[in-house]
C-alpha cells in the first residue's frame, strides 16, 4: 500500500493490564513496591558507564526499565526512572576506533570525569562527551528519566554514611565475597556455594566482561586486610592505591599509591574514592530505594555482581530489586557501514536512519530474554513495511491485543504520542526514489505527486519528513555503490534486437497502457498484468502457473533494459521515477 497511514487514536495510551510482558513486569513491580515502601514513589533504575560510545546493546539497559516505569505511570502510579551514570569508574583502556587519542594511556586509572574528552569535542571530559550523545538519543526517543552522576554523588559526600557503613561491615562483606572468589576454578570454599563446572565457567567468563562488571571486589594481597573502598590518589588522580589502615572510631584512612604518594585523611570528611563495584551497586539499591533494575548476562552469572549484590543488599537495609536478565542485541548490515564510523553502532546511528517509534518498537515487541538484531542493511526496508502494516491495523482497530500493546509502547508514552512523519510513504519507495533521482528534490516531488490521490497535492517534501530524510541517510551511509541504482542513458539496442515475438509483445503492451496506469498502485497492477493481457486474460484475473513464469521473465527483462541488471528496486517505483517518456525510450516503444 502506498497511501499515508491514518492517524492513530489516543486510545493507544490506555492498555488493558496483562496485555504484554511489560504489563506482567509492572504488576510484579507494583506488588513489590507496596510491600517494601507503601506510598513511596516506585523507582526503576538503569546504569550506564560513559567509558566510550554507548551502543544499541546498552540501550536495552534503559529501554526495559523505561517501558515498565512508563506502564506504571500510565496506571496513575507514582513512578520514577533513574539512570546512574557510572562516570566515577576508572578509565580502563584506550578505545582503538577513536582517532587522535593514542596518548590517552596516561589517563588509565583516573575517573572518567577526569579524563579529557576526545579531540574536537565541546565537552569538558570523556564522560560528559559520551553521556551527552546518549542523552540526546534518549530525548529523541521520548525517554524521560533522572540522570545521576556518580562522580557528583561520591565527591559531594552524598554517600558518606553508606560508605562508612560499608567500611564498618567490611568483615561481613568480605565473608560473602569470599564464597565466590574461587568460582573460576569451579570450587567454592567450605560453606560457600557448590557450583557445577558449567556454572563456574560461566562465572569466570562474566568476570572477564567489560565495564563495571569486571571491577575488583576490593580484595588485596594474601593475608592483607579487606577494604571495600578504593581511594583515588590525590597526586596522580588514579585508583592505583591500596588502603593500608583504617580506624572505625575516627574514620582515619591511610593509603599508598603506586606513584609513591602516601596519604592519611578522615574518610568522614574527604571524598575522593568510591566503593568497589560489587559493594557499590547494592549500596545504591538501598540508597535510591530501587525496586526494579534489569541487567545483562555478564551481571547475572553465578558469582557476578547481581548475584553477590543480592546477598549484600540486606546489610544496607534493603531488598534486591526485581531484575530480569536481558539478552544480546545483534547488528545486521554493519559491513556496509562507512569505514569512518568505526566501532559498534549507537542509538544515534540507528536514529539517523529510523524514526524513534520504530527503534522503540524493536525493544518493546520482544521479552527482555529474547535476543534480536537491529538491521542497518536491506532488511530495514522490510522492517518498515511491517511497522506500516501494524500502524494500519491499529488505526483500523484490527490489531491483536499484543500487537496493540507493542505499538502503543513504541508510538506513545504516558506523556503522549511521539512525533511521526505526517505522510509516511513506504520507506523502500522513499529510498528508491532518492536513489534513482540522485536526491534531486524537484524530481522527487514530481514522482511523489504521482503516487496516488493522497500525494498529488503535495506542495513540498516536508510532509514526508523525517522519514524521507532518514531513508536518504540510509541510502548514503549503508548501501554500497555497487548496490545503487543506475538508470541507463541509452537503450540496450543489442538486447532489444535479440528479443523474440513474445517479449516484444510484452513491451508493446506496457507502452500502450503506461499513460492510463500512471500511479503506484495502477503501475503495480500493470507490470503484473502485462503477461496476463498477452495471454488473453484481464488485469484482475488470477494468474496461471504459466503466467507466473512469464511475469518473472518480464520483470527480469525490464530490469535489464532499464538498469542493466536482472534485479533492482520495485518496478512500479522504478517506472514512476524514470518517467513514462524515458521508459518508452529504453524499452524501444
Amino acid at each position: 500500500m502506498s497511501a499515508p497511514i491514518p492517524s492513530v487514536p489516543e486510545a493507544v495510551l490506555r492498555l488493558p493490564e496483562g496485555a504484554d510482558w511489560v504489563s506482567a513486569l509492572a504488576d510484579e513491580v507494583a506488588t513489590r513496591a507496596a510491600e517494601l515502601a507503601p506510598g513511596r514513589t516506585i523507582v526503576c533504575a538503569s546504569g550506564l558507564s560513559p567509558s566510550g560510545p554507548i551502543h544499541l546493546g546498552n540501550l536495552r539497559e534503559v529501554m526495559v526499565p523505561h517501558l515498565v516505569c512508563d506502564e506504571l505511570r500510565r496506571r496513575g502510579l507514582a513512578a520514577e526512572h533513574i539512570l546512574s551514570w557510572d562516570d566515577y569508574d576508572r578509565f580502563r583502556k584506550v578505545p582503538g576506533a577513536i582517532e587522535g587519542i593514542e596518548s590517552w594511556n596516561e589517563h588509565i586509572g583516573k575517573p572518567l570525569t577526569s579524563v579529557p574528552a576526545p579531540p574536537g569535542s565541546p565537552h569538558d571530559s570523556w564522560a560528559a562527551h559520551y553521556r551527552a550523545a546518549m542523552e540526546e538519543s534518549l530525548r529523541q526517543m521520548g525517554i524521560q528519566l533522572r540522570g545521576i552522576s556518580q562522580t557528583q554523588m561520591y565527591t559531594s559526600g552524598a554517600y558518606r554514611d553508606r560508605v562508612l557503613q560499608a567500611m564498618m561491615l567490611r568483615a561481613e562483606i568480605d565473608k560473602v565475597l569470599d564464597q565466590y572468589r574461587t568460582l573460576g576454578r569451579a570450587k567454592a570454599k567450605p560453606g560457600g556455594p557448590k557450583l557445577s563446572e558449567e556454572d563456574a565457567a560461566a562465572a569466570a567468563l562474566a568476570e572477564q566482561g567489560s565495564g563495571a562488571a569486571d571491577d575488583e571486589d576490593g580484595s588485596g594481597a594474601a593475608g592483607s586486610d579487606y577494604y571495600p573502598y578504593k581511594p583515588y590518589c590525590a597526586v596522580c588522580e588514579k585508583d592505583t592505591t591500596n588502603v593500608t589502615a583504617y580506624d572505625d572510631a575516627t574514620t582515619e584512612l591511610t593509603y599508598v599509591c603506586q606513584c609513591g604518594h602516601t596519604e592519611t585523611y578522615l574518610l568522614s570528611q574527604t571524598f575522593q574514592g568510591k566503593l568497589v563495584w560489587k559493594v557499590d551497586w547494592p549500596m545504591r539499591w538501598a540508597y535510591e530505594g530501587v525496586v526494579f533494575e534489569p541487567s545483562g548476562v555478564d551481571h547475572q552469572s553465578p558469582g557476578s555482581s547481581f548475584v553477590v549484590g543480592g546477598e549484600l543488599v540486606p546489610l544496607f537495609g534493603w531488598r534486591q530489586p526485581i531484575g530480569p536478565m536481558y539478552a544480546f542485541v545483534g547488528i545486521k548490515g554493519m559491513a556496509k557501514m562507512s569505514s569512518s564510523r568505526g566501532g559498534v553502532p549507537t542509538p544515534a546511528d540507528a536514529l539517523g536512519i529510523m524514526e524513534p517509534p520504530l527503534l522503540r518498537w524493536l525493544y518493546a515487541r520482544r521479552r527482555p530474554n529474547q535476543a534480536f538484531d537491529v538491521s542497518f542493511g536491506q532488511e530495514l526496508q522490510r522492517l518498515y513495511d511491517e511497522w506500516d502494516a501494524l500502524s494500519r491495523k491499529v488505526a483500523g482497530d484490527t490489531a491483536q491485543e499484543g500487537e496493540m500493546a507493542a505499538y502503543s509502547r513504541a508510538a506513545a508514552t504516558a506523556d503522549g504520542m511521539l512525533a511521526m512523519t505526517p505522510q509516511p510513504l513506504p520507506y523502500r519507495m522513499l529510498a528508491s526514489v532518492a536513489d534513482i533521482t540522485g536526491g534531486a528534490e524537484d524530481q522527487m516531488l514530481r514522482i511523489f505527486r504521482t503516487v496516488d490521490a493522497d500525494t498529488e497535492t503535495l506542495a513540498s517534501l516536508e510532509p514526508l519528513r523525517p522519514r524521507l530524510t532518514k531513508a536518504q541517510a540510509w541510502l548514503a551511509g549503508y548501501v554500497p555503490p555497487e548496490e545503487r541504482t543506475l538508470v541507463r542513458d541509452v537503450p540496450d539496442q543489442v538486447l532489444l534486437d535479440s528479443l523474440g515475438e513474445r517479449e516484444a509483445h510484452w513491451l508493446q503492451l506496457l507502452g500502450d497502457h503506461l499513460d492510463d496506469h500512471w500511479s503506484l498502485d495502477a503501475l503495480t497492477s500493470l507490470v503484473y498484468g502485462v503477461p496476463k493481457l498477452a495471454a488473453g486474460m484481464s488485469l484482475t484475473d488470477k494468474p496461471t502457473e504459466q503466467v507466473k513464469r512469464d511475469q518473472k521473465e518480464f520483470f527480469e527483462l525490464l530490469y535489464r533494459l532499464l538498469v542493466s541488471d536482472p534485479t533492482g528496486p520495485r518496478l512500479p517505483t522504478l517506472l514512476l521515477s524514470i518517467g513514462a517518456e524515458r521508459v518508452r525510450m529504453l524499452t524501444g516503444r
